[in-house]
């Protein structure tokens, strides 16, 4: 009984028979690899996968994992009971068959003590258990199993298509069904590996989407936290000015001039009757006689602007509203610096201001001397030998942009105002009060030049990399060697009244702009 009992639990609830290389799923049920493999193989159209135990379902095809330790129980049952030993050497394809198999017509696995019965009988077929299930005979006609019937879910020879009860039906043949199921696996695999690249897209999306919150919410206070600045500046310039005016009314005292005024009305209006009666008297002597006749005769005593000083009809005073505007157009600008930072300084030269004998090369940052005439059409814009300017201009904040000299004899790098001469003497950068520069030459002399005063640079110049900073707004232009470290040569202090232009000046070798940056901080030498 016991024996009968551990057979019972070694069976599979597919074939009924005991496991052959059994498999387990997910949810802890195992079969026979090939009964659970047949059994997925049917559902594969429909894309839902299930267990056919417990009616668990897997969203994809379950991967079917050895049993092993079940394994080495059915081998260990098996060499226990040597006389069912062959249970797995046959078939019958005679015998009843599982209702689980319906495309197996009366098929059952014997052991050789069972099979005796059924290898007497000719009407029996016997065939190897692991034989494909296309290499397997009809019970009815002892013919091979060609045709798969979908209406009847069965398996079928080539006698059952063309007579009985299969007759008519819809058949397909069973290699092309195997043809079939091979593309609907490489369909399979790829649809995996685009799910998995979804997966993948997903994941990054989803990551970029959480960088992107995380910026908007850093930008969103950084915002909230400007605008508070704003207000606060705002408020204090309304208080500032409601000040300003209060202390103007305090000083201008209207009500006391207004005071002062009507007194002096009054003492207009006495004088003015009392000469009246003078002029109305009859005798002279009597007027001659008043004791302040020559006082009243001179107009000019009352006429004074004394009371009247320091009154300008009311006006609050265009000082103060210039003061007020002032104090706005530094928060406007504050507000601008806050949010339009530039970016890299990206500078590139500009074609309509380069001379006929520099090359400007395609990414518009090398200028290259030569003595052939590049023919571009004279305009008012270029220069007539060896400059050029960059296209980009500066008209506030901190930049700087690095330079690489090569092989040039003359040379001179810095910035210009746009409305610098294109002709006569002062053309060249340095030679004029609208530019600044330094300037390369022959024996190895480096100079700063600005409106053609000169300055020899002390320093042993070994680089041929230099940087130039500019800070608009501090007055400053800087030039530095690429060194290591980096080393200040000379710094320009000047108001700038108009924007500022990158110019470089190059007769033979090349001059190259290697980049630069914006809202940078002066580097340290």
């Amino acid at each position: 009984m016991a024996s009968a009992g551990l057979r019972k639990e070694l069976e599979c609830s597919i074939c009924l028979d005991l496991y052959t290389d059994p498999v387990t799923l997910r949810c802890g049920h195992n079969f026979c690899w090939d009964c659970i493999d047949q059994h997925l193989n049917t559902q594969d159209e429909s894309g839902v996968y299930s267990c056919p135990e417990c009616r668990e379902e897997f969203e994809e095809e379950p991967v079917l994992q050895r049993n092993i330790t079940l394994c080495n129980v059915v081998e260990n049952f098996l060499s226990t009971h040597k006389d069912h030993a062959s249970i797995f050497c046959s078939y019958c394809v005679d015998s009843p068959a599982p209702a689980v198999k319906p495309y197996v017509h009366s098929e059952a696995s014997q052991c050789d003590k069972h099979l005796t019965g059924h290898s007497k009988g000719p009407e029996h077929v016997l065939t190897d258990p692991s034989t494909n299930q296309e290499k397997r005979k009809c019970s009815a006609h002892k013919k091979i199993l060609e045709y798969y019937c979908s209406e009847d879910a069965a398996c079928i020879c080539v006698s059952c298509s063309e007579t009985g009860e299969h007759r008519g039906h819809q058949m397909e043949m069973l290699d092309e069904v195997s043809e079939k199921k091979k593309k609907l696996r490489n369909v399979l695999q790829k649809l995996k590996t685009q799910r998995e690249e979804t997966s993948e897209t997903v994941q990054s999306l989803e990551e970029h989407r959480r960088k992107c919150q995380e910026k908007a919410s850093v930008e969103a206070e950084r915002v909230t936290a400007l605008f508070v600045d704003i207000r606060r500046w705002l408020d204090d310039l309304e208080k500032e000015v409601l000040s300003d005016i209060s202390r103007q009314e305090e000083q201008r005292s209207l009500s006391d001039l207004i005071q002062k005024l009507e007194i002096k009305k009054t003492k207009l209006s006495r004088k003015m009757r009392h000469i009246e009666k003078l002029c109305n008297l009859t005798d002279p002597l009597t007027v001659l006689q008043d004791s302040n006749i020559d006082d009243l005769c001179d107009p000019e005593e009352e006429h004074s602007d004394e009371d009247t000083e320091g009154y300008d009809g009311g006006d609050l005073g265009v000082e103060m509203i210039s003061h007020t505007l002032h104090k706005l157009i530094h928060i406007i600008k504050d507000v601008n610096v806050a949010f339009y930072e530039k970016g890299p300084a990206d500078i590139l030269l500009d074609l309509n201001t380069a001379a006929n004998n520099i090359v400007i090369s395609g990414d518009l940052k090398t200028a290259t001397w030569t003595d052939k005439n590049q023919n571009r059409p004279e305009t008012a814009e270029r220069f007539p030998d060896y400059q050029v300017i960059s296209s980009r201009r500066f008209i506030s904040g901190r930049h700087y942009w690095d330079v690489q000299i090569s092989r040039s004899k003359v040379w001179s790098v810095g910035m210009c105002y746009p409305s610098i001469d294109r002709r006569g003497r002062q053309l060249f950068i340095g030679n004029n009060n609208k530019s600044w520069c330094l300037y390369g030459g022959h024996n190895n002399r480096y100079l700063v030049i600005h409106d053609s005063k000169v300055i020899q640079l002390p320093h042993q110049i070994s680089s041929d990399k230099f940087r130039i900073f500019v800070d608009y707004e501090a007055r400053k232009l800087s030039f530095y060697e690429l060194c290591d470290p980096i080393r200040h040569l000379h710094t320009f202090s000047a108001t700038f009244t108009e924007p500022l232009h990158a110019a470089v000046c190059v007769w033979e070798g090349f001059i190259k702009i290697l980049g630069g940056s914006s809202s940078c901080e002066e580097p340290s030498s």
